[in-house]
């Protein structure tokens, strides 16, 4: 029988595809990963329970602060924005489930992600597609996957909207159907402590117009939360670490960039890509029109607030091509 390890978090979709996968023959074993100490494992314990399949806790607490909270923490150091969704999947998720698939010589590794893997009829290759529901779809925070992995991966639930999801989960009667949805809890869980730095508000003419709480707590494009006394609105443009500056502007045009810049691109085809394509800045921006040359990425509309340390996530039609993180 095939054999599946299966990421199961307690939540609805991975429930759903742990399942799914168990009806279709496969011989499922669900895998928790406890990632600091309020991971609570009860939902995905009671869940395998209910399906009838094996069941593993994995302690990467460790590994998480390593690759993920200093990671964010460092970055934002640094003075730019990163995605800890992105650096957890490559670092946490997705290599633990590898090594257990190793360890326990399994077939293939799934997770809860709404996305899709098709196979070029051609090339033998696989690639890696949009999912069917468009606010659903996670492909953004999976552009470092290798065309290795892609064959040992499944992803039941990029046919489906989170609507058929949590249909199927009441069909199937698991206990998490009515489960609400989760926030990024694994990230926000922990309680972040550092040493606060404060510094001035400056306007992008040079005026001092307040004092900022520390450069951490600010993004790029940022509106909401810059205490200046009601003179206002405006929006964060810059942050200077060599100064502890934050540079604000009243004119949101000051946030339009036609141009950015990628490092540590990964193309999952293994192919250097030139030409046409959509890119996303954010994983909650929109597709934009774009054409990529080498790492630089220029769109055919300025984006407004461009971030770097964010991922610019590049697409052709529907399928998932590559990605990089911006400079």
């Amino acid at each position: 029988m095939t054999k599946v390890i299966v990421a199961i978090s307690g939540g609805v979709d991975s429930a759903v595809v742990a399942q799914l996968l168990k009806n279709r023959g496969y011989d499922v074993v669900g895998v928790f990963m406890r990632m600091h100490k309020n991971s609570n494992s009860k939902n995905a314990k009671i869940v395998a329970k209910k399906i009838g399949i094996d069941f593993k806790i994995l302690d990467v607490q460790k590994e998480f602060k390593k690759k993920v909270i200093d990671y964010f923490i460092n970055e934002y150091k640094r003075g730019n924005t990163p995605n800890p969704c992105i650096e957890c999947n490559k670092n946490i998720k997705f290599k633990i489930l590898f090594n257990q698939l190793k360890k326990m010589n399994a077939d293939f590794i799934s997770t809860g992600h709404y996305i899709k893997i098709s196979q070029k009829s051609k090339v033998k290759s696989q690639k890696l597609l949009t999912a069917n529901d468009k606010n659903k779809d996670q492909s953004y925070f999976l552009w470092q996957l290798k065309q290795k992995q892609l064959s040992k991966i499944l992803f039941p639930l990029g046919d489906y909207t989170k609507e058929q999801v949590r249909g199927l989960a009441k069909k199937f009667k698991l206990p998490v159907f009515n489960k609400p949805e989760s926030q990024d809890v694994c990230f926000t869980a922990p309680r972040l402590s550092f040493q606060a730095k404060v510094g001035n508000i400056v306007t992008s003419d040079g005026k001092v117009i307040g004092e900022h709480k520390d450069l951490m707590f600010y993004t790029i494009g940022q509106r909401k939360g810059i205490e200046v006394g009601g003179i206002g609105p405006f929006y964060v443009v810059k942050k200077d670490f060599k100064k502890n500056v934050l540079i604000v502007t009243r004119n949101e045009k000051d946030l339009m960039q036609k141009e950015l810049t990628v490092k540590n691109i990964n193309w999952l085809s293994g192919k250097l890509y030139s030409g046409k394509c959509k890119v996303k800045i954010r994983s909650t921006a929109k597709m934009a029109d774009a054409t990529i040359k080498g790492n630089k990425i220029i769109f055919k509309n300025p984006q407004r607030a461009i971030a770097s340390g964010q991922s610019a996530v590049i697409y052709v039609k529907n399928e998932l091509i590559g990605g990089g993180v911006i400079v």
